[in-house]
């Protein structure tokens, strides 16, 4: 079987030469086992719930709106039967394209999102998963979230069959540039921006830090006594009296707004396993109206139901 990959900086032209290989190939591409690989935590039989359909890609969906075609095949790979559900579940992940962990983050994303449509489902190689998820997990685990089970690399197809490759011809890992700032200390500007974390986030704290350590590649915060809570969340007694942050994968970066640590901070972060993990840190700026509007009004603010995956700057 073949592989579908392509010389930098022409993103889907790979799919667009395997389109018309597939279309030019005896019987418009039947040539093809249809169920030759099945992915292994599906059964055995018909792929789809439901006839397959090709549909445009909607304006609306953020994460693939520009991939570099424009029809997709629905239902999609990852199982999602309907438009609404598809665009819902891959609004999570367009913040982590921001973070630009790897040049393939999208073509990976999208073809599972929504493929491409031709005459049968054609998955990225495992090469290609595996590429990406080394690049973009150490991100996404800075936010307190595994790589999904969901993209489990062991899943998709080896390079010998017929799948997406990647596409920029680097297959190693990206390495996050030294100088790149810490991903909890991209700032939002905009209160909806604060907001949209704030609803994201468990807890939402004022405080002063106390000190600040570095050690195994991330940063310990240790919050002054006196503290304001905004958002309690899931916290617990003992967590807000001696409240100590955790900083993944954030010992080498730069995080400007902790160069100094006069003053006070406002805070955002998750509860998970049990430890505090700081998502956002902002210097507190009481004549800073956005900040204020943020704060005043976040529990008003209409969150949505189904929050990002990730959020910082460079998020719609």
């Amino acid at each position: 079987m073949r592989r579908a990959g392509g010389p930098p900086g022409v993103r889907g032209s790979a799919l667009l030469a395997l389109a018309l290989a597939l279309a030019g190939s005896p019987g418009g591409g039947q040539h093809y086992d249809y169920y030759g690989w099945q992915p292994e935590s599906l059964p055995h039989g018909r792929f789809y719930g439901r006839e397959p359909q090709c549909l445009d890609i909607p304006p609306d969906m953020q994460l693939c709106r520009d991939v570099g075609y424009k029809r997709m095949r629905l239902p999609n790979l990852l199982e999602h039967e309907t438009m609404a559900e598809a665009k819902q579940q891959a609004s999570s992940w367009v913040p982590l394209l921001a973070k630009q962990c790897h040049t393939d983050t999208q073509l990976f994303l999208c073809s599972l999102f929504a493929p491409v449509c031709l005459d049968r489902p054609v998955y990225p190689c495992r090469s290609l998963c595996e590429v990406v998820r080394d690049s973009c997990a150490p991100v996404m685990e800075s936010y307190g979230f595994p790589w999904p089970e969901m993209l489990h690399c062991g899943k998709f197809p080896s390079d010998h069959e017929l799948c997406i490759a990647v596409q920029f011809g680097n297959s190693k890992v990206t390495p996050p540039p030294v100088s790149k700032i810490c991903t909890q200390c991209e700032m939002e500007h905009k209160a909806d921006g604060m907001m949209e974390q704030m609803c994201s986030s468990d807890f939402v704290v004022k405080m002063r830090i106390k000190e600040m350590t570095e050690e195994n590649g991330e940063r310990r915060l240790v919050a002054a006594q006196k503290k304001k809570v905004l958002k309690l969340g899931p916290l617990k007694r003992k967590d807000t009296k001696k409240m100590v942050l955790h900083m993944r994968n954030a010992g080498a970066c730069p995080c400007p707004q902790l160069d100094s640590l006069s003053g006070s901070f406002l805070v955002m972060g998750r509860k998970v396993g049990g430890r505090l993990l700081l998502l956002a840190v902002y210097p507190w700026q009481k004549h800073n109206k956005e900040m204020k509007f943020a704060v005043k009004f976040m529990f008003s603010y209409p969150c949505p139901l189904y929050h990002p995956l990730l959020y910082g700057a460079g998020q719609h």
